[in-house]
Formats: C-alpha cells, sequence, structure tokens
C-alpha cells in the first residue's frame, strides 16, 4: 500500500502516548496499532478529523502517498 501511516511520528512531536490518543478518539488501543501500522483497509473521515483536532495536525501530516512503498512488512 503506498499510503505511508505517520501517526506516530504526530504523538512523538506531541508528546502524547498512544493509550492517551485512543482514550480521546473513544477507540481500542488494538485499533489505533491497526491504524498506526497501515494494516487498515480505510479510515472515516470523521476519525481522520478526530485523530488530526487530538493531534493539533493537518491530515497531510498523519497520511503521505508514496508510490512503491509498501508497509507493514
Amino acid at each position: 500500500m503506498p499510503i505511508i501511516v505517520n501517526i506516530d511520528v504526530m504523538l512523538a512531536k506531541r508528546k502524547m502516548q498512544s493509550k492517551e490518543l485512543a482514550e480521546i478518539l473513544d477507540i481500542t488501543q488494538a485499533n489505533l496499532s491497526i491504524l498506526k501500522t497501515g494494516k487498515a483497509k480505510g479510515i472515516r473521515f470523521d476519525t481522520l478529523a478526530a485523530i488530526c483536532e487530538a493531534l493539533k495536525c493537518q491530515p497531510g501530516d498523519i497520511l503521505v502517498y508514496e508510490p512503491g512503498s509498501i508497509q507493514g512488512t
């Protein structure tokens, strides 16, 4: 999948733990992990908006298109 998910990068920049973000988003840590590792098949726009609000960032800070890349391998 040529979409790279940089939630970990933004978490580090904001000095926030995954557990805290999961609580803010009201999702399980397991589901957040699936998003972070790029194993999710998709993401709802309201979830993406909530992540951006919590991390005070733009969608492009979290999702990056890199042709030919394979994440999670």
